[in-house]
Parts: structure tokens; sequence; C-alpha cells
């Protein structure tokens, strides 16, 4: 079996007052958008979302009868960042190995996700880098344990970035002409402001 994460507990300062993983995205709350893209992955049997303490009963709401096991595992110190949020996720989670996705990537594509699962065997991550040096860290797979501990100890260091755990770790950088032959570029997406939301509305039509 594999695990997923949703990592939601960022304050989404740009988004405004409202919860941007829960906001309504043409009919349908963001994070249930991603956790239903999520719900494609093969043999995918749990999902542990990541989210401070008073997101969880809305949460728990918009992903009512998704058909996966839902887990909450609130941040136990708020406002650490990304790095902190997957951590927390990952040491919820029982299987060797985890997608983990941001709450506001609503295109997440399951066939890469199901791609880089393949990958990751016998590595630690195998995480996206596209040709413009970017990696793609908030949609990628990795081994929970060993990416929980890398957390760790770059925190522990004061690197808040995320690819500052794979300093120990055992990374697959996958190049985007292997993500292209799996999904849109598109996939890696991510919403942060209103504007940018109704954009995506428009796109995806009001369900």
């Amino acid at each position: 079996m594999r695990s997923g994460v949703i990592v939601a507990g960022g304050r989404s300062t740009r988004f405004g007052e409202t919860d941007k993983a829960v906001a309504d995205l043409a009919g349908t709350p963001m994070i249930r958008r991603v956790a239903d893209r999520m719900n494609h992955v093969g043999e995918l049997g749990d999902l542990v979302v990541n989210s401070r303490e008073e997101q969880v009963e809305a949460i728990r709401e918009a992903l009512d009868g998704i058909g996966l096991d839902v887990q909450f595992a609130p941040d136990p110190d708020p406002d650490e960042g990304p790095t902190a949020g997957i951590r927390t996720g990952l040491r919820s989670v029982e299987t060797d190995y985890a997608a983990v996705v941001a709450c506001d990537m609503p295109f997440v594509e399951p066939a890469l996700l199901n791609y880089l699962f393949e990958r990751a065997e016998g590595h630690d991550a195998a995480v996206a880098r596209l040709d413009d040096g970017w990696f793609q860290p908030t949609q990628a797979v990795y081994r929970a344990s060993a990416m929980a501990d890398a957390c760790d100890a770059a925190l522990s260091r004061g690197e808040r970035r995320i690819i500052a755990a794979f300093d120990d770790l055992d990374v697959v950088m996958v190049p985007e002409d292997e993500v292209r032959r799996h999904a849109p570029i598109g996939t890696f997406r991510n919403l942060n402001t209103q504007e940018e939301f109704e954009q995506a509305s428009e796109e995806l039509g009001v369900d």
C-alpha cells in the first residue's frame, strides 16, 4: 500500500483572510480537488492531512466521503513552514513511501505520482527538477521515515527550505522530459491569490 500526504498548514497570506485550503474552486473545496486526484493513484490506501488544529473541522467536512482513510496530523508548533509540515505529515504515515502534495496544487496528475512512486523505490525520494533548475518538492514521493528525519535535521540547522533536507537523502532527480511523458507541466501549478483562483475556476467550470 501507499500513502498520501497533503500539506495544508500554511497561512496563505496572499490569498486573504479565507483559508485557501477549503476555498471554493469551481464548486469544490480546493483541498478536495487535490484529494480526489490523489485518490486515483494506484494502491493509495490512506491520506494524511497536515494542517493547523483550527483547520481540522473544515477540512474534515471538505473530505467527507472521499473513500480513503483520512488521518490528521496537526502541526505541534504552527507556522514553521512547509518543511515542518512535511515532517509532521510523514511522521503519521504507516507505509514506507508517501506522495506529498501541497493543498494548493489542484491540477496534480495521478499518473505522475504513480511514476514517482516507481522511481523512488529503493531510494529516499523521487523529486522533479525542471529545465529552469527549480525542484518540485511539494509534489514528490518520499520514503517517509528518511524524509521526516532529514527535515528534522535541516530544521535543527536553521534551514527551512525543503530542499535543504535533500543533503541527507538518496534522491532521484526526475528531469522535465521524464515528467512530460506522464503529465503536463501544469501539474505543478499552484494557486496563491484570488486572481489565480478566479482564472482556475473559469478553466475548470462550475461542477
